[in-house]
């Protein structure tokens, strides 16, 4: 398949041919919920932990006796309804992590781009080609393309110079080709790659 090529100004200056088997392939939106969950899984540090009621110090007597004080009969002053007390059903750390096939990876790495593709949402564009690294510039490209909100930055390698110019623009995520993840494609809307950013990537996937 064919797509359209643009400059920084926003006009066409051509067509690219590129593979069908990345940039044509079946919308699988059950596969591709799968691998964002297990992407967010993989994230989670799963440190977090507190203190049952067998694990806070102290507590050991019983405060007071079992009748006659006209109170509610307490057995712990390190019960959870304590102040100071455990926690019900602690948390305690954990492994969230789930397990991705590197064929259930790439299946739904081809879908996302494809449907983005398909949504008018890829962008490809001759070269940034940045006279300095300054965030005036990488925000007059992407007004030439009217873009707005979240938009993914897709880079052949890690060049200095765009990212400083767009780290601090609100809403602008940038990667490289080869470290692309279906994530990156989710969150955002509009993705403005170069044409080497997708050789790359087609040299990466196929």
């Amino acid at each position: 398949m064919e797509l359209n090529v643009y400059n920084t100004d926003g006009k066409k200056t051509g067509v690219i041919t590129v593979s069908d088997e990345i940039f044509n392939a079946e919308y699988k939106e059950a596969l591709i919920h799968q691998i964002v969950v297990a992407q967010l899984a993989n994230k989670r540090q799963g440190t977090k932990s507190a203190l049952t009621r067998a694990e806070v110090r102290g507590g050991g007597a019983k405060p007071y006796r079992q009748k006659g004080t006209g109170r509610a009969r307490q057995g712990s002053i390190r019960s959870p309804q304590w102040r100071k007390g455990g926690v019900v059903f602690a948390p305690k750390p954990r492994d969230f992590s789930k397990k991705i096939n590197r064929k259930m990876k790439t299946a739904a790495l081809k879908s996302a781009l494809s449907q983005k593709v398909r949504q008018d949402e890829f962008i490809v564009i001759e070269d940034f080609a940045l006279p300095e690294a300054k965030t005036k510039f990488m925000a007059a490209i992407l007004k030439n393309f009217e873009l707005k909100g979240k938009t993914l930055l897709i880079l052949p390698d890690n060049n200095q110079t765009i990212i400083r110019a767009a780290r601090n623009i609100e809403g602008v995520s940038i990667t490289q080709s080869d470290l692309i993840n279906v994530y990156d494609l989710v969150r955002n809307g509009k993705c403005i790659i170069t044409k080497e950013a997708v050789r790359k990537l087609e040299e990466v996937n196929i």
